[in-house]
This record gives C-alpha cells, sequence and structure tokens, in this order.
C-alpha cells in the first residue's frame, strides 16, 4: 500500500472513499465529522440513522454514501478522547478503516488524524499510529492518503513518513 500525504480539505479528495472521524451518535458533529456533512449533504446523515441507529462504538467503524462528496463512501470511524480510551481504540479505527475499505472494493481512500482535533490526542502520536497501522496493514487498499489541515500537520506528517 502506498502512503501518501497532502495539504487539503478531505471533503475535496476525489477516492474511493473518504474517512471521517465521527462521535459515538453518528448524527454529525465539529471538526471533520461536520465538515464531511455539511459538504456531503443530507444524505449521509440520513444513511448514518437508517444504517446506525443505535450510533457506533470507539474504535469502530461503518461507512455510509458519501452524497455531495467526490468520494463514492465515507468510511465512519469513532476515534477515543486522549485520556478516556487508550491507543489501542485509536489504532483500531484504522485497522478497522481499512478492513471496512476492502470489504467495499476501495482502492483510494482519504483518512484525517483521527482523535486530533477536539478529541485532544497528541499530534505525533496520532500520526505514529496512523503509520503504525498503514505500515503494517495486509489490505487491497492500494493507497492510504493522509490529509492534512494546515502545513504544520503537514510537515510533522512528511518527517514520520520519511522516517
Amino acid at each position: 500500500m502506498q502512503i501518501t500525504v497532502i495539504e487539503g480539505d478531505i471533503t475535496t479528495q476525489d477516492v474511493d472513499a473518504v474517512v471521517n472521524a465521527a462521535n459515538n451518535a453518528m448524527r454529525g458533529g465539529g471538526g471533520v465529522d461536520g465538515a464531511i456533512h455539511r459538504a456531503g449533504g443530507p444524505a449521509i446523515l440520513a444513511d448514518c440513522v437508517r444504517r446506525f441507529p443505535d450510533g457506533l462504538a470507539t474504535g469502530d467503524a461503518g461507512w455510509t454514501t458519501a452524497g455531495d462528496l467526490p468520494a463514492r463512501w465515507v468510511i465512519h470511524v469513532v476515534g477515543p478522547v486522549h485520556g478516556v480510551g487508550g491507543r489501542e481504540l485509536l489504532t483500531s479505527c484504522y485497522v478497522r478503516a481499512l478492513e471496512v475499505a476492502d470489504e467495499l472494493g476501495a482502492g483510494s481512500v482519504a483518512f484525517p488524524l483521527v482523535s486530533a482535533g477536539v478529541y485532544g490526542w497528541p499530534k505525533d502520536d496520532a500520526i505514529a499510529a496512523a503509520l503504525e497501522v498503514f505500515r503494517s496493514a495486509s489490505t487491497a487498499v492500494e493507497e492510504a492518503r493522509l490529509v492534512a489541515f494546515g502545513r504544520t500537520t503537514y510537515d510533522a506528517i512528511r518527517v514520520q513518513l520519511e522516517n
């Protein structure tokens, strides 16, 4: 699997699937979740309500339509809040997202840094967790694209990706 990084907006990625850093309720929210729901339109929320009436557990993943996004699917993951959930739940988000991508036949998947925003996960460790999973994954996904929101995050990912 090729691991790439770009600086940009996850909602504009022309990939098979984008990963959404969702909350347990699966009804939209702030950060990446809010951006994906706003850009994708009401079809994403409607599919979340239909497919996940009781929400989703921390560390798990599930998919919905991508609505108006350029991607075909949204793979929703629920990351842990730093200090509340352990790192195994964070890495589980990436593992489960790749498993769901394989079930869907997605060849390219764009990922945010899960839990590194309002959930307070230290950015360097969030990057390390993603790269550990990507580097060891047995998957048919051809490209895992980390989408950095801002130059500082992009530079931090590049440093770890090159090591």
